[in-house]
């Protein structure tokens, strides 16, 4: 199928592009000294020391990302990669109906879609200052939902490949498959055991630590996406 071709190309970009930005933001961050005396030059809030977030928490990826000149690799490389999320979904819905014989828009694609719409406003949004208590919140709410929508997507479209092993038989890695559920299943119960700790003051560090690799969870369904389909002709 032409969708399948496509989405193996589309879920490879989709884990390296973010992967890649944010820990280039974690990396000017630590080491602004590279672009002192240019017009590059790294914006005190967005400095930080030598440290590995995703075990000590030290920091956010917002605070890595949202200042100058880290946000100029962070924004775009979100709203590029809310874009091919776009079509990601859009050619695993077709692949569906295809199969099913039907011609609707499964909620994964909806879910999916919606995810990748509240990750390119947040990444629009993330830096900009506004005298408004309530503008944090909205931020907040807007990963929040981000987060939500997009394991409901995975686990919606992991539900209907599994019902539809049998004819994806010669297409697919079935143990990629058990992988993705088993990931799908570890990411939605990571975070309501978190919930409690992450709506109540303190534990930063937890939290900050968490950001790190929970958002490594969550793209690395599509690298999986990448080893799940078989290459075709």
């Amino acid at each position: 199928m032409r969708e399948i071709a496509q989405i193996r190309k589309l879920s490879i970009w989709i884990f390296f592009i973010p992967l890649i930005a944010i820990n280039l933001c974690l990396f000017i961050s630590q080491n602004p000294e590279i672009f002192e005396y240019t017009f590059l030059e790294v914006d005190m809030i967005g400095r930080s020391a030598f440290s590995i977030p995703y075990l000590d928490g030290s920091l956010s990826i917002s605070r890595a990302s949202r200042t100058y000149p880290q946000y100029l690799i962070f924004k775009p490389s979100m709203i590029l990669t809310a874009i091919l999320l776009f079509y990601y979904w859009r050619n695993n819905n077709e692949i569906v109906n295809r199969l099913n014989l039907t011609n609707v828009n499964y909620k994964f694609k909806t879910f999916g879609i919606l995810s990748a719409i509240f990750l390119a406003i947040h990444s629009i949004f993330l830096g900009i200052k506004f005298d408004i208590q309530i503008y944090k919140l909205l931020r907040r709410v807007v990963l929040l939902l981000f987060i939500i929508f997009e394991i409901i997507a995975q686990g919606y479209l992991v539900y209907h490949f599994y019902k539809l092993k049998s004819k994806l038989i010669t297409l697919i890695n079935k143990k990629v498959l058990i992988i993705k559920i088993i990931l799908v299943g570890v990411l939605a119960s990571v975070a309501v055991l978190s919930l409690p700790i992450l709506v109540t003051k303190g534990n930063t560090h937890f939290k900050h630590a968490l950001e790190w690799n929970y958002f490594v969870g969550v793209i690395l369904f599509y690298f999986l996406s990448r080893l799940f389909w078989r290459r075709t002709t």
